[in-house]
C-alpha cells in the first residue's frame, strides 16, 4: 500500500506479539493509516518513538519493564506533537488519572470494537481528546485542592508525596511501580530522592514519618 500524503503514522507498543500483529493488521487495512514501528518493551519504545515521530503512539498501559503511561510522559517531554492513545485491559481511575497527568490524548479499553479503535486513532491524530472533559476537570481539581501538605513534606513533588504514601502503606518498589504505572528503576530513583530531601537514611524511617504526617488522609 502506497502511503497517502496525509497518512496517519502510528507506533504500536504492546508486550504481546499477537496483540501487536492484530493491531498492525487492523490499522494497515485503512488507506489513511501506516504503522511505522512497534516494540514490546517500554525501554525500546521510549527510545524509538521520538526518532520516528509518529502522529499517534498506541501504548499498552502495563508492561513488564514499566508502562505505556510512563512512555507517554517521556515521549511527550521530548516531542509534545506526538499524540498518545493508552490501550489497557483495566478500567482503573488511578490509571486514568496517571494517563491525564502524563499528557495522553486518549484512554481506551482493549475490549473496544475494531471500528471504534480505528476511529479513536483518527480522532487523536487530529489533535482531539478522547478523555471526558469532566474527568480532566476532576483531575485538575484534585491537584489544586488536594489535602494540605505538611511543612515537613513541602520539598517533595506531588509524585514523590504519592509515592511516599505508598511507602507508608508498606508496598514494595515493584508494587508501587504497578500502582503508579512507573518502571521499578524509576521508583528506586524516587525513593532515593525522597530520603535525600527528608534527610533520612532508611526506607523504614520514611514510612514512619509518612504515617505520622499523612495519617489516613487520601493521597493525590
Amino acid at each position: 500500500m502506497v502511503p497517502m500524503a496525509d497518512t496517519i503514522r502510528v507506533y504500536l507498543l504492546d508486550d504481546h506479539d499477537v496483540v501487536r500483529q492484530g493491531l498492525r493488521f487492523l490499522l494497515e487495512q485503512q488507506d489513511d493509516i501506516e504503522v511505522v514501528g512497534e516494540s514490546g518493551t517500554a525501554t525500546e519504545a521510549a527510545a524509538r518513538i521520538p526518532a520516528l515521530r509518529p502522529d499517534v503512539a498506541v501504548l499498552d498501559a502495563r508492561l513488564p519493564d514499566g508502562s505505556g503511561i510512563e512512555v507517554c510522559r517521556t515521549v511527550r517531554a521530548v516531542d509534545p506533537s506526538i499524540n498518545a492513545l493508552i490501550l489497557t485491559s483495566y478500567d482503573d481511575d488511578e490509571a486514568l488519572f496517571a494517563a491525564i497527568m502524563a499528557g495522553a490524548a486518549g484512554y481506551v479499553l482493549k475490549e473496544i470494537r475494531s471500528s471504534d479503535l480505528v476511529a479513536a486513532v483518527r480522532h487523536v491524530a487530529a489533535g482531539k481528546s478522547l478523555i471526558d472533559p469532566a474527568m480532566t476537570a476532576t483531575v485538575l481539581e484534585r491537584i489544586r485542592n488536594g489535602p494540605e501538605t505538611p511543612d515537613e513534606l513541602a520539598s517533595l513533588t506531588d509524585q514523590e508525596r504519592v509515592l511516599l504514601g505508598h511507602i507508608a502503606e508498606g508496598l514494595t518498589n515493584r508494587q508501587i511501580a504497578e500502582q503508579m504505572f512507573l518502571a521499578e528503576k524509576t521508583v528506586k530513583n524516587y525513593v532515593s530522592s525522597i530520603l535525600s530531601k527528608l534527610g533520612l537514611e532508611r526506607r523504614t524511617q520514611a514510612a514512619v514519618l509518612a504515617s505520622k504526617l499523612l495519617g489516613d488522609a487520601p493521597q493525590r
